[in-house]
């Protein structure tokens, strides 16, 4: 077991771990009425600003001035032009990041300093909120130009700006989190009424960093006794199946943990409330979170598979791209997930297999769920099926995180690839027959 890491976390989960005591902190001075609006708003700022120095170091300025530049490219852009200009330059930001992280490893053959990384992550994020703020603007859903005689007002700048700043830097949502419309971030922000279920919510809290512990304690176990047994590329034949899925089984449990400690600081902080309810629900609201590991673990469908992995993210991509494109919408989603990401090489060919194996998914399941119709049949169905997703989904994974040629070459060329060539031989041969069939006079005929 690697134990080099004695509290079992990664190093952005333990600068969430400690923030989260201020996340508490910040709660009870709301409930108590101790903070005015504009109070809180600093806190949540000023605190954002302690943790992005605590956590990125002087990176972090890459992140203030992305922000900063994104607030002066909202407000001085027109209502119709806000979000392009928003979405252009978030993503020339965050893409030259990317290109220094592409020149350290693949050109000096160096390797980035943890601060970096982490400094990527959060710049990540920050493109969401950037980019959903400006939609919402330019939707109408929020309102950021006002007379010109309430502009003249003493301190309109100030209050104004607050929120925005606030919004983007705030330290429970700054390394991670569920993404959160403007709109909703502000109701919970002025909030504060005191409720039985108060209490609830903080062992919400707790709940989700308990299972965090759970989650990292089986991932080094895993780690530890299982993939250090076997080398990723060194494997042969059926082996590289089960070196594969051990490991992308690794990928997975860090991701799990990760979200649970962020949706920990997340509900402590009271940006995960159910607003208007009095009673004690016992736990906050599940529709608000990332993680659904018993959909995540148990689905045969890859297509559900995508759509609960990281829900805030998927619905975001589905908000700013899927449903903006006027042409191939499925795959242009894929092809910016990649983007937003980072280019790397096994990053575009994971998000473009990911693409491909959604939309066979939905062909494979439409035909063969009309096949089996007695139980026995269904029951076989779902347990090849779910097999099938486990391994398509850890060949996606793997190629993703490695990230490198040399995985690439490996996957490519292992007995790995059976599993998206079969979902690949199978939307070639059901699409054919579905143009076959649409062309056959008999059919047509009444």
């Amino acid at each position: 077991m690697d134990w080099e890491n004695p509290f079992l976390f990664q190093t952005t989960a333990l600068y969430q771990l400690a923030a989260l005591p201020f996340a508490v902190l910040f709660r009870y001075l709301c409930t108590s009425r101790n903070l005015s609006i504009n109070s809180r708003y600093v806190f949540l700022l000023v605190g954002g600003f302690i943790l992005a120095g605590a956590a990125m170091g002087y990176y972090a300025w890459l992140v203030f001035a992305s922000a900063f530049c994104s607030l002066t490219v909202i407000h001085s852009a027109d209502l119709q032009q806000v979000h392009k200009r928003a979405f252009f330059f978030q993503m020339t930001w965050q893409t030259l990041c990317h290109l220094w992280l592409h020149y350290k490893e693949y050109y000096l053959q160096e390797t980035a300093c943890p601060r970096f990384f982490i400094t990527l992550s959060a710049l990540m994020l920050m493109t969401q909120k950037v980019t959903s703020l400006a939609l919402d603007i330019h939707e109408k859903k929020v309102r950021i130009w006002l007379p010109d005689a309430e502009k003249e007002s003493l301190g309109w700048h100030h209050f104004q700006a607050l929120p925005f700043c606030t919004y983007l830097l705030s330290f429970p949502t700054l390394l991670g989190g569920p993404l959160r419309s403007f709109n909703q971030f502000q109701t919970w922000i002025k909030y504060s009424k005191r409720t039985s279920s108060s209490q609830c919510y903080i062992w919400a809290a707790a709940q989700k960093g308990l299972g965090a512990l759970i989650l990292s304690l089986l991932k080094n176990i895993v780690k530890g006794y299982i993939c250090s047994r076997a080398d990723l590329t060194d494997c042969t034949h059926f082996g590289c199946i089960y070196v594969m899925w051990t490991s992308a089984l690794v990928f997975r449990l860090t991701y799990y943990s990760n979200w649970m400690v962020d949706e920990s600081l997340f509900i402590a902080a009271g940006l995960g409330l159910k607003l208007g309810c009095d009673h004690c629900m016992g736990t906050a609201d599940g529709a608000l979170m990332d993680t659904d590991i018993w959909t995540l673990e148990t689905t045969n469908m890859i297509a559900v598979f995508t759509r609960t992995w990281n829900k805030s993210t998927a619905q975001w991509l589905r908000r700013l791209i899927f449903q903006r494109s006027k042409s191939h919408p499925l795959l242009a989603t894929f092809a910016f997930s990649a983007w937003w990401h980072g280019l790397h090489p096994g990053q575009v060919f994971g998000f473009l297999c990911w693409a491909v194996m959604v939309e066979a998914d939905y062909c494979f399941h439409r035909f063969f769920s009309s096949v089996a119709n007695s139980q026995p049949q269904k029951l076989v169905y779902q347990s090849l099926t779910w097999c099938h997703t486990q391994l398509v989904v850890a060949y996606i994974i793997t190629a993703v995180e490695m990230r490198g040629l040399s995985i690439l070459w490996w996957l490519s060329f292992s007995y790995n690839s059976f599993f998206p060539l079969v979902y690949i031989i199978s939307l070639l041969f059901l699409a054919k027959k579905r143009v076959l069939s649409s062309t056959d006079p008999h059919l047509h005929t009444s």
